[in-house]
């Protein structure tokens, strides 16, 4: 499956992983007590800025989430509907983590996949689906005042980048790209889950708060 059949069964996923970041946007903002201005804008930023980077980055201009209005409408509804009724999508937070680890691993074998059309170097390709993924997880934190969650233990930048590592790896052995893409999103999702219900962690290095020794 190859060019306009790709992007035709590309374009469904790329929107669920828009409106699920939206959601978790919106969140954040409504726990911030942000007005409906920011927890919409909060919204749009997580929905759309990895993606925004990832273009930049690769060349891809202008940009997909600038030049194509669905994805602020879809980010911008994902907001609003967090808004209006925040304490029944606050009910489901679990069900909502589900879905935010789907819509990671969709962005990032997407973005991927997009640097390998444009000719990036495999590695630099999966480093892509992982920004593409994370992207506006930081940017959220960032503005919500908190520390970004990708830089704490729990497994998130690395499912990301994992599920990069396959479509690339994929690619190489010449297997058709929505397969690749679709093993790559597997593995991914299955590593974020593992984090959430099984704890699984990255190793932190752990020090002592009194002053060292001479």
């Amino acid at each position: 499956m190859h060019g306009p059949d790709l992007a035709g069964a590309i374009a469904p996923l790329d929107w669920i992983g828009t409106f699920v970041f939206a959601l978790s946007g919106g969140l954040r903002g409504v726990e911030k007590a942000f007005d409906l201005f920011g927890v919409l804008f909060l919204a749009f930023v997580v929905a759309v800025a990895g993606g925004i980077m990832r273009d930049v980055l690769i060349g891809a201009f202008p940009p997909a989430a600038i030049t194509e209005p669905h994805y602020f409408l879809i980010a911008i509804g994902g907001g609003m509907v967090t808004f209006l009724w925040y304490p029944r999508i606050a009910a489901l937070r679990q069900r909502i983590q589900f879905f935010d680890a789907l819509g990671l691993g969709l962005f990032a074998v997407i973005g991927t996949q997009k640097a390998i059309a444009h000719g990036i170097n495999p590695l630099m390709a999966a480093l892509m689906g992982m920004l593409t993924g994370i992207g506006g997880g930081i940017t959220r934190d960032i503005l919500a005042g908190d520390t970004p969650y990708v830089l704490r233990s729990e497994l998130y930048a690395l499912a990301a980048l994992a599920g990069g590592a396959v479509v690339v790896l994929a690619d190489r052995l010449g297997a058709p790209p929505l397969a690749g893409m679709l093993a790559g999103a597997a593995s991914c999702i299955f590593l974020r889950l593992m984090a959430i219900y099984r704890g699984w962690t990255v190793p932190v290095k752990r020090h002592g708060g009194g002053a060292e020794r001479e």
